[in-house]
């Protein structure tokens, strides 16, 4: 079978196609014929070796993706021959809370990842996935809805009426946008582009900001809501932009914080977490009893991924390049011959 990995180094230019034996299931395990994957951020740092360092080679990228249950081992109940199913990014993480075990567990490093045409999984690392979604929609669900899910619903606990600000118009950006507004919430964006504000309203969002015309727009966003601050926000920024989140936020609100696109370090004023009641949660994905509940609400209210462009399984440095630029408006996919 055909595998896109990284044999010798780090670095998009090394990532090639390569041939492996083609798996077979064993006891509670299942082959999957792959059909398409999506990028997360942190595929194009896992492949430029700023993600982990010291993770072996080689090694097959990418955490999500979608496949059809070809052939299934001993004992497995919980999918049959011809199911379309996704990956979870955790493979032992099914329920509960997080803890060390759990995380470790996790595909495109250090476990092998769905750029690959064939894939033999545990049957609790997969999901089914809602018959209406194409692969690729399906393929963009296991980390970046997931995640957005979480911070709003399983942390956030986002009600009719709240307010919630999104930081950028990437995967988990939209994916927290169109969350929000089935739950009735008002939503603010804020990215660097007034077309991407534009195209974020056309989704539903009340208002955007664009940070390079308005530096502080913590205070912009304050301004908006009254002098109030939303209730939630979902921080893709990292620390870069974590002080105007503070300012951005009202007394006892919640920020999820989830991305680190302005850099993982930065000088930091607490006081505000301190003085304001604000909660801050850590949201690292979600378990799989998460993601079954999160595709029940997909399918409920048919909400479709945004899906910015579909690269060939071969292009996929073309695809992680255009990540890299970052002038994409939702999820990158690659579709994977059959």
């Amino acid at each position: 079978m055909k595998v896109l990995e990284l044999a010798g180094s780090f670095g998009i230019d090394n990532l090639v196609v390569a041939e492996r034996p083609t798996p077979r299931p064993g006891p509670g395990h299942v082959l999957l014929r792959m059909k398409a994957a999506s990028l997360n951020y942190r595929d194009l740092l896992m492949v430029r070796g700023l993600y982990n360092p010291s993770q072996p080679l080689p090694l097959i990228p990418c955490s999500d993706g979608v496949g059809e249950v070809m052939e299934v081992g001993e004992g497995v109940t919980r999918v049959a021959p011809g199911d379309r199913v996704a990956t979870t990014f955790f493979q032992g993480w099914v329920s509960g809370d997080p803890d060390p075990e759990k995380v470790r567990s996790t595909l495109g490093g250090p476990l092998d990842g769905t750029l690959s045409e064939y894939m033999v999984l545990e049957q609790n690392g997969v999901v089914r996935v809602p018959d209406y979604l194409t692969d690729e929609e399906a393929s963009t669900l296991p980390c970046a809805a997931l995640t957005a899910w979480s911070a709003l619903i399983t942390h956030g606990r986002v009600k009719p009426g709240d307010t919630v600000l999104v930081l950028g118009t990437g995967g988990v950006a939209l994916f927290a946008l169109q969350f929000a507004r089935v739950l009735g919430a008002t939503v603010y964006v804020v990215s660097g582009s007034d077309e991407k504000l534009e195209r974020a309203i056309g989704l539903g969002a009340y208002s955007g900001i664009n940070y390079k015309k308005t530096p502080r727009w913590g205070k912009a966003i304050r301004d908006l809501t009254g002098g109030r601050g939303v209730d939630h926000i979902v921080e893709l920024g990292g620390a870069g932009t974590l002080q105007e989140s503070l300012t951005a936020v009202r007394i006892g609100g919640h920020i999820s914080m989830i991305g680190v696109l302005a850099g993982p370090e930065a000088p930091l004023n607490i006081r505000p977490i301190l003085m304001r009641s604000v909660r801050v949660q850590g949201i690292f994905v979600g378990s799989r009893e998460g993601f079954e509940a999160m595709n029940r609400a997909l399918a409920a209210h048919q909400i479709r991924p945004v899906i910015d462009r579909v690269f060939p399984f071969g292009q996929a440095q073309a695809a992680l390049r255009t990540m890299a630029e970052g002038r994409h408006f939702g999820k990158i996919c690659l579709s994977i011959p059959g």
